[in-house]
C-alpha cells in the first residue's frame, strides 16, 4: 500500500481546483457544484467554501446519487442501496461542476451527466476530479485535476476523507487475490486385516 496524497496535499488540491474554477469561469456568476456520492459530495463542499472564502459568493451545491443510472447495475446488485439525490436549485443555464473524488473508466461520470440532464439543460457541464488514474473507457476527461497518476487495471485508488473516514489520505494498492486452497484427491488406504491363520491340523492314524 503506497501513500500517493497526504492531508496536506488534498487540502492544497482543493485550494487551487477552486481558484482555478473561478479563474476559468471569470467569477462565480450562474456556476453551481454537484458532488458525486459518496466522496465527491465532500468534496464539492469543500471546494464551495474555498470559493465562498475567495470571491465571498455562497453558490449553489447539490449531491448525485448515480446508482440507478450505472449501465452495470444489474451486475453489482439485487438491491443497489440507493442514497438518493439532493438537488434543490433550478439547473437550467447554470455552468455546473460535477465534482468527484477519482476518474478511472469515465463511466461514472457517464451515468452523473445523465442524470443531470434530466434536472434540465445546463448551459454547460464541467468535470473536477481529485485523482485521474488513467484507463478510460468512454471520451471523458476532466477540466480540473488534483493529481494525475499512472496505475495498473488491477490497482485500487482509495480516497479516505475525514468526514467519512476520520483522516484525509489517498492510497494506491493492489487488490489482494483470493488464494484457492487445493484439495489433493488421495486415496484413503484402509487398513488390511490379516485374516487369522488356521493352522491345519494334520490327523495320522495310528498303524
Amino acid at each position: 500500500m503506497k501513500r500517493i496524497l497526504e492531508p496536506a496535499d488534498i487540502k492544497r488540491i482543493i485550494n487551487r481546483i477552486a481558484r482555478e474554477i473561478i479563474e476559468r469561469n471569470k467569477g462565480t456568476k450562474d456556476l453551481a457544484l454537484i458532488g458525486i456520492k459518496r466522496r465527491g459530495d465532500i468534496l464539492a463542499q469543500r471546494i464551495g467554501a474555498e470559493i465562498l472564502g475567495c470571491e465571498k459568493a455562497k453558490i449553489p451545491i447539490g449531491a448525485l446519487d448515480i446508482t440507478l443510472y450505472r449501465d452495470d447495475l444489474q451486475l453489482v446488485s439485487e438491491t443497489p442501496i440507493i442514497e438518493g439525490t439532493d438537488i434543490n436549485f433550478d439547473i437550467n443555464n447554470r455552468i455546473i461542476v460535477l465534482v468527484d473524488d477519482v476518474l478511472f473508466t469515465g463511466r461514472t461520470i457517464r451515468a452523473a451527466i445523465e442524470e443531470i440532464l434530466d434536472f434540465g439543460r445546463p448551459k454547460k457541464i464541467q468535470l473536477a476530479v481529485l485523482i485521474d488514474r488513467g484507463h478510460r473507457e468512454l471520451p471523458i476527461q476532466a477540466d480540473y485535476i488534483g493529481k494525475k497518476i499512472t496505475t495498473l487495471e488491477k490497482e485500487i485508488v482509495d480516497v479516505y476523507l475525514k468526514e467519512i473516514d476520520g483522516q484525509d489520505l489517498v492510497f494506491i494498492h493492489r487488490k489482494h487475490k483470493i488464494k484457492k486452497i487445493k484439495v489433493k484427491r488421495g486415496r484413503i488406504k484402509m487398513a488390511h486385516h490379516t485374516s487369522p491363520k488356521v493352522e491345519q491340523l494334520k490327523i495320522t492314524e495310528k498303524q
